[in-house]
């Protein structure tokens, strides 16, 4: 717990410097593409965060491609893979150590500027269990965020659904893009 109350605190000083620097417009000019790498940290929820072996953490890294629609919109497309790390438990006496699985996501989606810097996201697409059954789930992520011409800093809630078992993340990206 302690590691992740370190990694908020700086994940959240990060954030304050690149809010605090000189402020842009739309970060995908019209016609033009973008493209963006990112880490990816977050909070489980449901299923996966109050079963037997579940997981308290996720981290993760991501690619994106962008598409500047218009001025103040744009379309994306994102994969990459996020880590689960399970949490070890314990049933009568007998202590488990619980094993990490992941997820490898491919969404596609939206990001609209409700005024400079500030957008409002949203993605759906299909996320790929790497262990376990190996089911392939529904993903529906709607986010918040800020961009310059450089960073992009958003929040989102991830619910991953399908196959008899649900849960979700509430998850954090940092990512540095550049124009192609």
């Amino acid at each position: 717990m302690k590691n992740l109350t370190k990694l908020a605190a700086t994940t959240l000083a990060g954030i304050a410097l690149f809010i605090g620097t000189t402020a842009n417009a739309q970060t995908t000019p019209k016609s033009k593409l973008r493209f963006g790498v990112g880490l990816e940290a977050g909070a489980p929820t449901g299923a996966i965060h109050n079963g037997l072996g579940g997981s308290n953490f996720e981290l993760g890294g991501t690619a994106r491609l962008q598409y500047g629609v218009g001025e103040k919109f744009a379309l994306m497309l994102t994969s990459g893979y996020y880590n689960f790390f399970g949490k070890d438990y314990t049933v009568g006496t007998t202590k488990y150590d619980a094993t990490s699985f992941g997820v490898v996501p491919l969404k596609a989606g939206m990001k609209a500027f409700f005024t400079d810097n500030l957008y409002f996201s949203a993605e759906a697409g299909a996320g790929f269990e790497t262990k376990g059954a190996k089911n392939t789930k529904l993903i529906l992520a709607p986010g918040l965020g800020w961009a310059n011409q450089k960073w992009d800093v958003g929040v989102r809630y991830e619910d991953f659904s399908g196959q008899g078992s649900n849960y979700g993340l509430v998850g954090l990206r940092l990512a540095y893009g550049f124009e192609l």
